[in-house]
């Protein structure tokens, strides 16, 4: 397990690099405006979701954190003995505003085939990672569901859309985004509350989906580049779509 850790925290510390390396060693051409902006991201906006995912990864090792874990639970058992099942639709509300902004004159930084290539692939993304961190791990839920706890696939969903919208509205009000990120965080709350979820499972939930968010964006200009698109070109286009329990193709037109 100690080894598999370090191996995972690495892969955290290391991806941004490699995903950028892959993007100019494959042979495609990148528009020039998306190479610069590719090579001048900054890796600062991985160090936060890296931190998160990495506290819960070292947790799984820690017997003081797991403490910090139990304790956490105990507490929410003797002063919140309900339930609520409001987590499972706020994971999802920030693509509300997402979607809907447009309509009343505030734009996004991507138009709307952009924004659901985003949308669409740093929740595939998103989605393999969880399912695949959970087999491996194995960590039971608080409630003694079953095995599936680490991490929050919940908190991960919601953070991802928290984090989508905070980059495509932060130059308009950084309030937006800061909405986004309250409301993905009282789903991991939620989590808690509900005996769902253990503490570290929804800190390593939130960094995941941030990440993934990041993920997406860093593959925009491949697929701009596979589908021969032009930016603020209208298209009728293949995307990839998700669902709770199924991945698949959709369409999309840019407008």
């Amino acid at each position: 397990m100690k080894r598999t850790l370090a191996v995972l925290i690495l892969t955290i510390v290391l991806i941004p690099g490699v995903i950028a390396q892959e993007a100019d060693t494959t042979g495609i051409k990148l528009p020039v405006k998306n190479v610069t902006r590719l090579k001048d991201a900054s890796y600062s906006k991985f160090i936060i979701p890296s931190i998160l995912v990495s506290y819960g990864l070292i947790t799984r090792i820690s017997k003081p954190l797991q403490q910090l874990d139990h304790s956490v639970h105990e507490t929410v058992s003797k002063n919140f003995p309900g339930k609520t099942h409001i987590d499972d639709y706020t994971q999802f509300t920030q693509f509300v505003p997402l979607y809907t902004l447009d309509l009343v004159g505030i734009k996004a930084a991507h138009n709307f085939r952009d924004r659901t290539f985003i949308v669409a692939t740093s929740y595939i993304i998103m989605g393999q990672t969880v399912g695949n961190m959970k087999k491996a791990f194995g960590v039971e839920r608080p409630d003694g569901s079953n095995k599936r706890a680490f991490p929050s696939g919940h908190t991960a969903s919601a953070f991802v859309g928290a984090h989508i919208l905070y980059k495509e509205y932060k130059d308009v009000s950084p309030w937006i985004g800061v909405a986004g990120y309250a409301v993905a965080t009282g789903t991991g709350v939620m989590r808690v509350l509900n005996k769902r979820h253990w503490l570290s499972d929804v800190v390593a939930g939130a960094g995941v989906g941030m990440l993934s968010a990041e993920a997406g964006y860093l593959l925009l200009p491949v697929f701009h580049k596979l589908f021969r698109i032009k930016d603020n070109s209208n298209n009728l286009i293949l995307v990839p779509s998700i669902g709770m329990d199924n991945y698949g193709i959709g369409l999309a037109y840019s407008f």
